[in-house]
């Protein structure tokens, strides 16, 4: 917006972490938006009941109080922008800030103040620390003079945070002036009592409805799904998670196509953390056709008061539908569905694959995403552009019937998804373009000859890659036939087996054209020699000679190097089998060498790096060997 001031590097405060983002002031409120995208908050004018500004440690801080009680702060600010928010509130907005000052002395001894859900303590005038109500989930007396609050315990506010706070006490003298009490109420019950108006207590209740046994994707595991009135909790076997409903940003129901399943993902802003992995999505799987019946552990008189319009004293449906509507309910998410985008079977989503795995990209109104692991979702807003680009750069067969789409966004990181059936093509490409993105290929698209769009708007199966066919031209004036003729397979070899079978093979033996690839290269590697063994004079039918018999191999001679696909068969072997006991032994290693296929140098790194220590081992073992050889062929006179 023009009619403001914009202001970047600005961080939102709070349990949830200190997050960058874009703080931008206009005439009719204010907003705070994070940088990358999440979180939004936006405050307009007529909600703003005050408005401080206090110097914190290397910048300045703005807090922002609302009617509905709430207490935003905003931090960064450099001393010049205090002046300019100043003026611009003072003149647009009627607004005057005030100042509030830090206590730095170290005092513990001071006054409380309760403004909204906000309790500040201050030593003299100035202030040493605030604390939002909202976050207590349990406030107690200890005997007669002390307060305690204990807070929530937050998995998501571990992901920006080493620290959490997680209880306080205040100690309240009988003497106090500011909360007088008497002999059967003292000064500690009456602040007690003021807390308990404002915090959310009783959250160690009884879950409002509980759903056992959910298969969740991201993290991983069985868990125990407990709704309660201001968090959610997931009980597994190894793992349990606690989560704000403040952490919620929307929810997701995708159903899968064809498949028994649907996808309900919950989307955090922080993530929850496990280990050093931080999962900004969690990804429930739910049995589609699953019917449940579910009744709210709520009184009516809360469902009148605080869930009007929005919860229901039971539920009765499919689970993913019940699931979700009472999380809407109590969280006060919004919930997006499948857009108008339908794939050539008519789903909501295209199979693809990124980063070595394969999975859903579901094209949403406003982004898009992709499912189950690892869950991404790309804001249209967030995007420069997309390209659209030729599958591989193998034959004709393969590249003419798959194409990957890259997403550029707008901080310069890109997402590749690969492997994308040709007759999606233009399903994707108008619904796309209906968007408005910026298709970085659109000039081919739109009619160029020769590009990469030729391929995938052509409904022909059998359509020739361009790119191909560039490489054949370029070189077709090299190629000969005169090796052709020299080795002819009916006569020259009738089908020999290879000696090579004591060295160490694939994962499977080879099928079909691969076969016949095969075949082609160790004829190729065989042209030559079979020139060098024709005798002088001899006629063509005696170039077929007998095969040496093959050399015994010496049990002592060193193992040769693994290759590095070898050492991710072995590891990625037991998961696929596991995963998919009815595949066949051939099947695995074709998947295998799909994967390998799809994933990055630095993917393929741990695995390189594995063969080559074990080459270098090799290579060692094998100098040990060539000189105890050399010794005993020295030594072989000598014993003579």
């Amino acid at each position: 917006m023009t009619d403001g001031h914009h202001f970047n590097n600005i961080s939102l405060g709070g349990r949830g972490g200190n997050n960058p983002g874009q703080f931008k002031l206009y005439s009719g409120g204010l907003a705070w938006k994070r940088q990358g995208g999440g979180k939004t908050i936006e405050v307009e004018k007529s909600d703003i009941t005050s408005v401080t500004w206090m110097a914190i440690p290397r910048s300045y801080q703005l807090g922002v109080s609302t009617k509905e009680g709430l207490f935003y702060r905003f931090f960064g600010f450099r001393e010049q922008d205090i002046s300019s928010l100043t003026n611009f509130m003072e003149k647009n907005m009627r607004i005057t800030p005030e100042e509030k000052q830090l206590s730095v002395g170290g005092h513990n001894w001071g006054g409380i103040e309760i403004n909204g859900n906000m309790l500040s303590f201050n030593v003299g005038s100035k202030e040493a620390f605030e604390v939002s109500l909202a976050d207590v989930a349990q406030t107690q007396m200890q005997g007669k003079t002390d307060v305690v609050l204990e807070f929530h315990v937050d998995d998501t506010t571990g992901g920006n945070e080493k620290d959490s706070l997680m209880d306080l006490s205040f100690h309240v003298p009988t003497s106090n002036t500011q909360f007088p009490g008497d002999e059967n109420r003292p000064s500690a019950q009456v602040l007690w009592q003021a807390i308990l108006n404002k915090a959310d207590v009783g959250s160690s209740e009884e879950a409002v409805v509980t759903f056992d046994g959910i298969a969740i994707l991201t993290p991983r595991g069985r868990y125990s799904v407990e709704l309660h009135l201001s968090f959610l909790r997931l009980q597994g076997q190894a793992n349990d998670f606690k989560i704000q409903y403040s952490s919620i940003l929307r929810l997701f129901v995708l159903p899968k196509s064809n498949n028994p399943h649907t996808f309900v993902v919950i989307t955090l802003d922080p993530p929850i953390r496990k280990g050093q992995t931080l999962y900004p999505h969690i990804v429930i799987q739910f049995e589609t056709e699953a019917v449940v019946q579910r009744d709210l552990t709520l009184s009516d008189e809360v469902l009148a008061e605080k869930y009007k319009d929005r919860l229901e004293n039971s539920y009765q449906g499919l689970i993913h539908e019940v699931f979700s509507k009472v999380l809407r309910g109590l969280s006060g998410a919004k919930v997006t569905r499948p857009s108008t985008f339908r794939s050539c079977q008519d789903g909501y989503a295209v199979k693809s694959s990124l980063k070595a795995e394969d999975g859903l990209l579901y094209l949403l109104e406003k982004g898009f995403f992709f499912l189950p692991k690892p869950p991404t979702l790309i804001l249209h807003e967030e995007i420069e552009y997309v390209e659209f680009e030729r599958h591989g750069a193998g034959g004709a067969s393969i590249s003419s019937h798959y194409f990957d789409l890259l997403v550029k966004l707008k901080n310069d990181q890109e997402h590749l998804f690969r492997n994308i059936q040709r007759n999606e093509y233009h399903n994707l490409f108008n619904f796309i373009s209906g968007k408005h993105l910026k298709i970085l290929n659109l000039g081919e698209a739109q009619g160029r000859a020769g590009g990469v769009t030729a391929v995938l708007q052509s409904t022909d199966d059998d359509a020739v890659d361009p790119h191909l066919e560039r490489i054949r031209n370029q070189t077709g004036d090299d190629e000969s036939d005169e090796e052709d003729e020299d080795f002819v397979a009916d006569k020259d070899d009738s089908g020999s087996p290879t000696d090579d079978s004591g060295e160490e093979g694939s994962d499977a033996s080879l099928s079909g054209g691969e076969k016949e690839k095969s075949s082609k290269k160790e004829a190729s590697s065989s042209k030559a020699p079979l020139k060098k063994r024709k005798p002088k004079g001899g006629d063509a039918a005696e170039g077929s000679e007998k095969r040496k018999p093959k050399k015994k191999k010496d049990p002592n001679a060193p193992k040769r190097a693994i290759a590095p696909f070898m050492y991710f068969s072995k590891a990625e072997r037991a998961n696929l089998k596991n995963s998919n006991p009815e595949l066949a032994t051939t099947e695995i290693a074709k998947k295998l060498g799909e994967r390998w296929q799809k994933m990055t140098a630095e993917e393929k790194q741990p695995y390189v790096e594995q063969s080559q220590v074990d080459k270098k081992r090799y290579a060692e073992e094998s100098a040990a060997y060539r000189g105890a050889a050399a010794m005993d062929v020295d030594s072989g006179p000598a014993s003579d």
